[in-house]
């Protein structure tokens, strides 16, 4: 990659393989035929979305992402309900015990710092994008009996955009806990 080259990014949350087979099953179970499925390799929960960024800032970015997953304890992540908007279909995440709140909102502080980040003016709300529209669909599935998740992992991402939707790349991936 150029140094002028810019790529878009984005830090998440990786998902334990048990977690994205329950919410696989799930999305075959309830929502096949509906909108364009998020398949299972983009599958995670995004702590900040940084958008177009020159190539020299990831190392920073991923500096900035290992620091702040070392001081972050390991997490659990619960699914509380679906919610659509204008054009995703999610899964809204309860995060019991503050620590995903916390890691993302330690993030965003750093990445805000280092000038690559403007924090949304609304609070970061955990969830999982589980389906993607041109209109809503007006689903309201239930998400009982799904898994909670032990969260250990985040990654930098890159997202590539093409006909067939995004396509993502992990970049570095970083321990919680530093473990």
């Amino acid at each position: 990659m150029a140094g002028d080259e810019r790529i878009r990014l984005f830090c998440a949350l990786q998902l334990p393989d048990d977690s994205l087979d329950a919410v696989v099953a799930w999305q075959t179970r309830v929502l096949r035929g509906e909108g364009r499925v998020v398949p299972r390799e983009n599958l995670h929960v995004t702590l900040a979305f940084l958008g177009a960024c020159s190539v020299d800032v990831v190392e920073g970015v991923a500096r900035e992402l290992r620091a702040a997953s070392a001081a972050a304890p390991p997490l659990e992540l619960h699914p509380l309900r679906y919610r659509e908007t204008r054009n995703v279909g999610m899964i809204l995440l309860d995060d019991p015990s503050g620590a995903a709140t916390a890691l993302a909102e330690d993030i965003h502080e750093r990445l805000e710092r280092l000038g690559v980040y403007r924090p949304d003016a609304r609070r970061w709300l955990p969830h999982l994008t589980v389906l993607r529209f041109r209109k809503p669909e007006g689903l309201t599935p239930a998400v009982a009996n799904m898994c909670s998740s032990h969260v250990v992992r985040s990654a930098l991402y890159r997202s590539q955009l093409g006909r067939d939707g995004a396509r993502y790349e992990v970049l570095e991936t970083a321990a919680l806990g530093g473990s």
